[in-house]
């Protein structure tokens, strides 16, 4: 049977086309990312804001025409799109689906496991290890795993394609305590419960603080999220005759406007700082922190990334994001993925995770990520804030 020229033609260009492949046959449509996010009244701080800010800039790539598979995105291009006017979609697709896991380890490896199973190549998760480490049992180093709002430095671990997103708390009271040197303040009393975060930070701090010549006079115990009463500790301090320069703690809140209130009352007049802990409990909505400093991700300067999610959100959705910071990690957390798709070309989670790890310089909303020569927390800078009119003041920025 004779063929037309024009046949040939048509099929001469087809097997070419097989053989060589073509631009759209070489990009992915779609790159899934997967959220296990802890909507419980634990986790709830973080990865509620976090994943209506994730969801906010998924949308926000789409309607800029999803990811250039060459060029990847433009984090300040994508931040300033106007979602009532998309440009046609010309690059990958970008899906995110989110599972919360309930503040329970079972429902967590069940979320996981479900999010794997419909084709994530990379996962987003919750702020607390008791979480996260059931997540990583699941993931088994087969899957890219990072903590959007953690801060726990045994979650990372690159081997295992696991990343925090945050700077860790070693970075965090390392930086807090540089920041109580700079200001003069050469005496310091800590408040800390053992274990995590509770302990390791007031431990960090009296490291640096001391090696850089201060004098930790004290450190007293406490009860996270249970004492209110801290009558013991401030008789003891009051009787010390002087006050410390400064009260370290990680302290929620609420617990440490307590805190203040009764040295107050005992005559005790010091300063206050603390981790990011006081943002996330809500710390500018409570009253006696006037005057407090606390460690945290951002500061939304007029100009910056990080007020320019905030300014995005709010016109899209007609209400202010609840927290900016934990907003902007995890607006950190795509864009670290999508660079390593764009490295690799690759979906499969292995490839992907294991770009991650050699990740460099990636624009986030939160600051610039770089992961190369790390195990798995990414060098990024710590932002200290001062409680100024019941506002946040940017006290300083440490690198």
């Amino acid at each position: 049977m004779k063929r037309s020229k024009l046949a040939c033609v048509l099929i001469a260009f087809s097997l070419l086309a097989v053989a060589c492949g073509s631009d759209e046959e070489s990009a992915p449509s779609t790159l899934k990312i997967g959220y296990a996010a802890d909507f419980s009244d634990l986790g709830g701080f973080a990865d509620m804001p976090a994943s209506q800010a994730a969801n906010h800039f998924v949308a926000l790539v789409n309607c800029s025409g999803g990811i250039d598979s060459n060029a990847g995105i433009d984090i300040d291009e994508v931040l300033a799109t106007d979602l009532s006017n998309c440009s046609e979609m010309s690059g990958t697709k970008l899906e995110m689906t989110v599972e919360n896991i309930a503040g329970d380890p079972e429902v967590t490896q069940r979320a996981s496991q479900s999010l794997i199973d419909g084709g994530a190549s990379a996962l987003l998760g919750p702020a607390f290890p008791d979480f996260g480490e059931p997540l990583l049992q699941v993931a088994a180093g087969n899957m890219p795993v990072l903590f959007v709002a953690s801060t726990e430095p045994m979650l990372a671990d690159s081997s295992l394609l696991a990343f925090l997103v945050a700077f860790d708390d070693t970075a965090q009271a390392s930086a807090a305590a540089e920041f109580a040197l700079d200001q003069g303040w050469s005496n310091a009393v800590t408040f800390s419960a053992p274990g995590p975060y509770f302990g390791y930070n007031p431990e960090v701090f009296t490291e640096v603080f001391t090696a850089g010549g201060g004098n930790v006079i004290s450190d007293y115990n406490f009860v996270p999220i249970e004492d209110m009463d801290f009558s013991a500790q401030v008789n003891e301090m009051a009787g010390a005759g002087q006050a410390p320069d400064v009260v370290y703690s990680a302290m929620l809140s609420f617990q440490s406007a307590v805190l203040r209130g009764q040295l107050d009352s005992a005559g005790v007049t010091t300063n206050y700082l603390v981790t990011d802990a006081f943002e996330a409990t809500g710390g500018y909505f409570t009253d006696g922190v006037e005057g407090f400093y606390h460690t945290t991700h951002s500061f939304p300067s007029e100009g910056s990334r990080i007020k320019a999610l905030a300014d995005s959100y709010e016109a899209a959705n007609g209400s202010p994001l609840e927290n900016a910071s934990f907003g902007g990690l995890a607006v950190d957390a795509v864009a670290v993925i999508v660079d390593a798709f764009v490295r690799t070309k690759s979906t499969d989670p292995k490839v992907i995770g294991e770009a991650i790890a050699v990740a460099k310089d990636v624009n986030g909303a939160t600051g610039d990520l770089t992961y190369v020569g790390t195990t798995g927390v990414p060098a990024k800078p710590v932002y200290v804030h001062q409680v100024v009119g019941g506002a946040p003041t940017l006290a300083a920025t440490i690198d």
